[in-house]
């Protein structure tokens, strides 16, 4: 049944007579659909918050901490509970997306706060989001857990922003 049809039927079991009574009827009908149209378009704007959860990295934020990652024209910030981490692009020197942390990565000497998962394989996913960047003349390293579906958009537009590629480990099944 089609809106309109409803609030006819409406309408007319309200058995509305006079005219003012029409009138307000009319304008509670344009209000009721004015609300429903604002309902949905709201509803369909809200983009979910993707979370990464910060997994290791020499900056003092809380393990285990989720949140999204933001992108603008010259940083990447991580935003969770009250911290922030902002990495400016061009201070980024190594990205990399795996189902485990690197070898590489693990492995620097950064001072670590929080040490990154260690070990083989996590499964054929990839499910580690690295960044090592510099700040303050030192070398610094940020590690995320994220699924993905919600990596995978991010990807492209890290390559494009940053100017460098991330280094994604490639599963390939074999029969």
């Amino acid at each position: 049944m089609a809106c309109s049809e409803t609030m006819r039927g409406i309408h007319r079991s309200l058995d509305v007579t006079t005219k003012g009574e029409r009138e307000l009827f009319r304008w509670s009908r344009g209000f009721a659909v004015a609300f429903l149209a604002v309902a949905v378009v709201a509803s369909g704007k809200e983009p979910s918050r993707p979370a990464f959860k910060y997994v290791g990295g020499t900056e003092q934020i809380t393990p285990g901490c989720q949140g999204p990652i933001e992108m603008n024209t010259s940083t990447l910030t991580f935003k969770c509970a009250q911290e922030t981490l902002t990495i400016p692009y061009s201070s980024i020197t190594l990205m990399q997306y795996r189902p485990d942390v690197s070898r590489k990565v693990r492995k620097m000497d950064l001072g670590w706060k929080l040490k990154p998962p260690s070990g083989g394989s996590r499964g054929k996913r990839n499910r580690y989001f690295a960044v090592v960047f510099g700040a303050g003349g030192k070398t610094h390293a940020a590690v995320w857990e994220v699924q993905p579906s919600t990596m995978l958009p991010y990807l492209a537009e890290l390559d494009l922003k940053t100017g460098k590629r991330v280094e994604v480990k490639e599963y390939q099944e074999y029969e």
